[in-house]
């Protein structure tokens, strides 16, 4: 199993001082990013030792069993958090470049329709929103994740995440549903267009790359 060793790596965000989203919750949010990647590596050095032609592979329970799933939870919240960190510390406003573009095109009522519906999903969603662009079709959706790994959406690349789970706000905002919205408004103060246009193209070189390929 050729996997390397998952490191935690620094964010530009941490340089800058967000609007209205503090550093120690910044500085806490990152020690639980740092939990992640220590036990998305623990995982899986345990599952690299399992004798895979002795081991039980029971649905009830098993070690198998509890250690994949448990994994999947902590690999999650460290490709959740890469995303989620990697696009905090811009300018705000809104969607520019290739995002606006698809977005207008996406929805009847365009960007203000958008606006709405992402809010809408921030105030509904138990964990996550992941704005995704879907391989198959070329389309940006507001896909609600109520935990890490209780989702599946093939063929999905996100490219835009917004954590609201509450350790995300609670101490700036309280945890109430109008601290949440508080909390959304902030951090798209803070989001960094470019780095989700970024995703994106990288998301649309992919289908690309598969369409290309299938044409072949």
């Amino acid at each position: 199993m050729p996997w390397d060793e998952l490191t935690p790596r620094k964010f530009p965000a941490f340089d800058k001082e967000l609007r209205g989203i503090s550093r120690k919750t910044m500085e806490d949010h990152y020690k639980l990013y740092e939990g992640y990647v220590k036990k998305s590596n623990e995982c899986r050095r345990i599952l690299k030792e399992f004798d895979y032609g002795e081991i039980e592979g029971n649905q009830v329970y098993s070690p198998l069993r509890a250690v994949s799933v448990d994994y999947t939870f902590a690999l999650l919240g460290f490709k959740n958090h890469e995303l989620y960190f990697g696009h905090l510390g811009g300018e705000g406003g809104d969607p520019k470049g290739r995002f606006s573009e698809l977005i207008e095109a996406e929805y009847p009522g365009g960007l203000a329709m958008w606006h709405q519906a992402v809010r809408k999903a921030a105030s509904a969603a138990r964990g996550w929103v992941m704005v995704g662009y879907d391989l198959n079709d070329g389309s940006l959706f507001n896909y609600i994740m109520d935990t890490q790994n209780l989702w599946a959406v093939y063929n999905m690349v996100p490219v835009l995440a917004i954590d609201v789970y509450e350790h995300a706000y609670a101490a700036d905002f309280g945890a109430t549903p109008d601290g949440r919205k508080q909390y959304v408004e902030a951090f798209f103060d803070n989001l960094d267009w470019d780095h989700v246009n970024r995703q994106l193209g990288q998301a649309e070189a992919a289908r690309a790359g598969a369409s290309a390929a299938d044409k072949e």
